[in-house]
């Protein structure tokens, strides 16, 4: 029996998502979401392929126990953790660093490396390794497999990944620019150059990834040359709480004049800021609402959130030269019609338009929006990130077998 199966991991500090998958089809035969892990009010929700989804309700006291009960739900169906289809377990690592640059198979010094940057990604590194802990201690036998957030913008040059502050202080704190979603812009850059009839290497793709989190990445050729997030993941775009490209002299002037303390600024830049911290909404949704009720302050955050990505746009296309398509992805990027035709519009000297009947369509499939004979392509494309780990994962394990 060939083992085909894959088990995806992205755990969160409270949270563990979950998918198991064969690749040898595609098919995702569960997934499940564990939340509120610690709490008394934890909740588990599992579905399998083709099935009813089921909830359960109560407290899960922490990893090890959120593990367990995934396992024993993909037990009930058919689908434990002992089966010999399983062939690796595929985890989200958030920060990579800059030598991490394709998915790994985890060993005590990769552990260890993923803890030694923990500074550098305080929110998301820890609650990643006691995921892969959990699991490591769950099925010790089976091949492990870290793929990296941060791996896809390794290829950046160092004129783009690099701030210009002194060398030698950034080099001993690793302060440099390193990018995030990159399973998301790497999935979605390949699937935009298939939608084309292209190869990956014959195509310059600009992908905006829209959701509570936002970034965009300019890649030629396959590679990614440049990158919207930073150090960590406030740099860039608005997002729905983070405030995205703003004057490092604004912390200063805080801390000086307002007499904030690092940790209350750091919570106002990452939890208070963006679109919650300029109308009070994160929700697209809702903030378009407003806007057609006449709502002068949510249509001002929809304003700044369309400006700064629209700059970035420009921005990116002035990086590669030449662009082949700008694609839309994520939770806002493939649902909100508006803002895609906000941020396209004004750009037809770029080649760049949006064809408003096309724009209109909803669906789960990678599509055109753009005029037929638009010199540059507009496309949704959906991400697929749980796909483009388990694919990384199950290469490599692939690659070490033979």
């Amino acid at each position: 029996m060939t083992a085909s199966r894959v088990l995806v991991l992205n755990s969160g500090s409270s949270s563990v998502k979950y998918q198991l998958l064969d690749m040898s089809d595609g098919s995702r035969l569960a997934v499940g979401l564990v939340e509120r892990i610690g709490e008394e009010t934890s909740r588990l929700k599992h579905t399998p392929l083709g099935g009813t989804s089921r909830e359960t309700n109560g407290p899960i006291a922490d990893h090890q126990a959120a593990l367990k009960a995934m396992a024993t739900e993909l037990a009930a169906d058919g689908l434990g953790l002992d089966s010999p289809e399983l062939a690796a377990i595929g985890h989200r690592v958030v920060h990579g660093g800059k030598h991490f640059t394709d998915p790994t198979v985890i060993d005590d010094a990769v552990l260890a490396e993923i803890e030694r940057l923990i500074p550098v990604a305080p929110l998301h590194n820890p609650a990643n390794l006691t995921g892969i802990r959990t699991a490591m201690a769950l099925r010790p036998d089976l091949p492990q497999v870290a793929v990296f957030d941060t791996a896809f913008h390794t290829t950046m040059p160092e004129s783009a990944a690099r701030y210009a502050i002194d060398v030698k202080t950034a080099d001993e704190h690793r302060v440099r620019r390193y990018g995030f979603h990159g399973t998301s812009h790497a999935y979605v850059s390949r699937e935009t150059a298939r939608l084309l009839g292209k190869a990956p290497q014959d195509v310059n793709v600009i992908v905006l990834h829209l959701g509570n989190g936002a970034s965009a990445s300019a890649v030629r050729n396959g590679r990614c040359v440049d990158t919207s997030m930073g150090l960590t993941p406030l740099e860039g775009l608005v997002m729905g709480t983070r405030s995205g490209d703003m004057d490092p002299a604004v912390i200063f002037h805080l801390m000086r004049v307002g007499g904030m303390s690092t940790d209350e600024i750091d919570t106002l830049l990452n939890k208070k800021s963006g679109l919650i911290g300029l109308c009070g909404d994160n929700d697209m949704r809702e903030i378009r609402r407003r806007i057609d009720e006449g709502d002068e302050q949510a249509r001002l955050a929809f304003d700044i959130y369309i400006h700064r990505l629209k700059k970035y746009i420009g921005a990116y296309y002035a990086v590669l030269g030449r662009v082949d398509a700008v694609a839309f992805t994520a939770g806002v990027g493939e649902n909100a019609a508006p803002v895609r035709e906000a941020a396209i519009a004004g750009l037809e000297e770029l080649g760049l338009a949006i064809d408003d009947d096309l724009n209109a369509v909803r669906g789960d499939e990678p599509r055109l929006i753009s005029p037929r004979d638009a010199r540059v392509a507009v496309a949704v494309v959906p991400t697929d990130e749980e796909l483009e780990i388990a694919t990384q994962t199950y290469e490599l394990v692939g690659e070490s077998n033979a």
